[in-house]
């Protein structure tokens, strides 16, 4: 694996370009009902995108028997739920690029909403950053 590295008599300062923050995960032990609920998940995706503070822009939902996604799409990126009722399991996912609003408040919201008993979140840093 190759790696380039600059070295020179000065300092390097890193120059953040595009700051990318992505929370996702699953949720366990969710309330199934409502897991199978189309109309209530794009509430849900309505409501994190709020408490967020994120600019929604657009929701789509495709009731998928017995499960949902749902994709909310924000100015900053994205919000998706996927269901599987049967399980009482969902996926999470929320990316947003730049560093307005809170992406964890918007996850933290979802699993509040759909009632989940245990939940694994994690974090990616998706920035860009370029060496001046």
């Amino acid at each position: 694996m190759a790696m380039a590295l600059q070295l020179g008599a000065r300092s390097e300062k890193l120059a953040p370009k595009v700051t990318g923050r992505h929370y996702f995960g699953e949720l366990y032990g969710c309330d199934p009902a409502v897991l199978s609920d189309e109309k209530e998940l794009v509430k849900i995706v309505v409501e994190a995108a709020e408490v967020g503070n994120l600019t929604l822009l657009d929701v789509k939902a495709w009731k998928i028997n017995p499960g949902v996604s749902v994709i909310g799409i924000i100015l900053e990126s994205h919000i998706a739920i996927h269901t599987w009722p049967e399980y009482s399991f969902a996926t999470v996912d929320v990316y947003t690029c730049g560093s307005k609003g809170s992406p964890r408040d918007a996850f933290m919201h979802i699993v509040r909403r759909l009632k989940a008993r245990r939940f694994v979140i994690k974090y990616s840093d998706r920035s860009y950053t370029l060496r001046e």
